[in-house]
């Protein structure tokens, strides 16, 4: 006998608010166990929700366009079988909040509690338990962790403000904004200091003035991140260290793996070297494997390796992380970032897929360049930058050699990293590159 069960969205990690881009079942259709239900697309990534059973779709929950989190309903199956088990929620099937920093917005109230989330003095969840005065947490207010801790900190109710972030929410500035009260002209100012930190405009101009002009929308990947990226150049004091890298003996030696590897279905690229390298002079200077906390008081020293690799697709730039460099070795590395890249260009990578590095690698060698200034992923405190090596003469001490020049440039936060230190830093990044036995240190 058939079982109704209402199939929900599963965990997305950090992630909420995220729109549903395709619906590839109607009601009446036959779905199978692992079929896939809908696409959704996060920041960076889309990604398809399977069918947890096998049965018939009888009631679509969602649309194109709507934007759902962990616990919102997709669709009602009529099982074959065993009934399905919805995927767990937490307490109060509230779906992760967010930093306030992130650029997704914060998590949305499941359906069925949407009415009583709208209703101005109703509390989420059941009754406090402590203390007889208000929440400390301002229950009922959109406002994530962080901007709740500020108006703790600062002694001010959250209930009094309105939030100019998406669908009303409080924001860091809005915060920052009560405290200091209203100055001239704030009201007409408000909407350009929310969206460019009180940066003046570039003013818009009539291209079509000039001649014929074609409006093409930014992809969804260039959307997120150029808001993300200019939030970093914003509050990261970027400094670029430039040095090059003798990696003849090195190269020689991938050419050698990556000529085994073809037989295997893989390729053997310097990248999984540089990688090792990385980690390598990440434990050697361990600032460089930390984070300012939200204070900007102190550092968290991680103690993990997580490293991210920009990958190039059709959509944008992604960057994928891989994790635990430290425990692979350059075989598994190269297989690996290899299935990475290919999911990466297909648009398969997941929400986990894309958290947790704490350096990031962009590398532009298979086109070209002389150096650039990539830009700090925050809240990482350095980036390397990696273009095309070159063969150049080298001077041995007795003649010019011809060797092969692999040139890197290393963006960081001043704050937390001086000159010297990156220097180092680069310097020791390179020897490792130069000597491949101090890989295996």
């Amino acid at each position: 006998m058939a079982t109704t069960t209402e199939v929900s969205v599963p965990d997305l990690g950090d992630f909420a608010d995220v729109p549903v881009i395709e619906i590839h079942v109607a009601p009446g259709d036959v779905v199978h166990n692992e079929d896939p239900l809908v696409t959704l697309e996060s920041d960076k990534a889309t990604m398809d929700i399977p069918s947890p059973g096998a049965g018939t779709v009888r009631e679509l929950r969602v649309k194109v366009g709507d934007l759902v989190s962990r616990g919102s309903p997709i669709l009602l199956l009529d099982t074959e079988g065993a009934a399905v088990e919805p995927p767990p929620l937490t307490d109060q099937q509230e779906p992760p909040a967010l930093d306030a920093a992130d650029p997704v917005a914060a998590a949305r109230e499941p359906a069925d509690r949407s009415a009583e989330a709208a209703a101005p003095g109703t509390a989420e969840g059941g009754p406090p338990v402590t203390a007889p005065e208000p929440p400390a947490d301002f229950d009922g207010v959109h406002a994530s962790p962080g901007v709740r801790r500020l108006a703790r900190e600062l002694d001010l109710d959250l209930t009094t403000l309105s939030g100019t972030g998406p669908k009303g929410r409080i924001t860091k500035d809005d915060v920052i904004g009560a405290v200091r009260g209203p100055s001239d002209g704030a009201a007409a100012a408000a909407p350009a200091a929310a969206a460019g930190a009180g940066i003046p405009e570039v003013p818009a101009q009539d291209f079509s003035k000039f001649g014929p002009v074609e409006v093409q929308p930014l992809t969804r990947i260039q959307r997120l991140s150029g808001p993300a990226l200019h939030r970093s150049w914003l509050n990261v004091p970027h400094v670029t260290h430039d040095d090059e890298a003798d990696i003849t003996d090195l190269d020689a030696y991938r050419r050698e793996l990556d000529t085994a590897a073809k037989a295997e279905g893989y390729r053997v690229t310097l990248l999984a070297f540089l990688m090792k390298a990385s980690v390598s002079a990440l434990r050697e200077f361990p600032k460089f494997n930390s984070s300012l906390t939200p204070e900007k008081d102190a550092l968290i020293y991680k103690g993990y390796y997580h490293l991210g690799v920009a990958v190039d697709t059709p959509e944008g730039l992604v960057v994928p992380v891989i994790r635990d460099v430290d425990r692979k070795g350059i075989t598994e590395l190269s297989q690996e970032l290899g299935a990475t890249s290919a999911r990466a260009r297909e648009g398969k990578l997941g929400p986990a897929d894309l958290q947790g590095a704490c350096f990031t690698i962009s590398s532009l060698g298979g086109i070209g360049g002389t150096s650039f200034t990539p830009i700090v992923n925050a809240p990482e405190v350095a980036i390397l930058g990696v273009v095309r090596s070159k063969m150049a003469p080298v001077w041995d001490g007795s003649a010019f050699v011809p060797r092969l020049m692999l040139p890197l440039s290393l963006s960081y936060d001043h704050r937390v990293i001086d000159g010297a230190l990156a220097a180092r830093f680069v310097r020791y990044l390179c020897g490792v590159l130069e000597d491949i036995r101090r890989l295996v240190l």
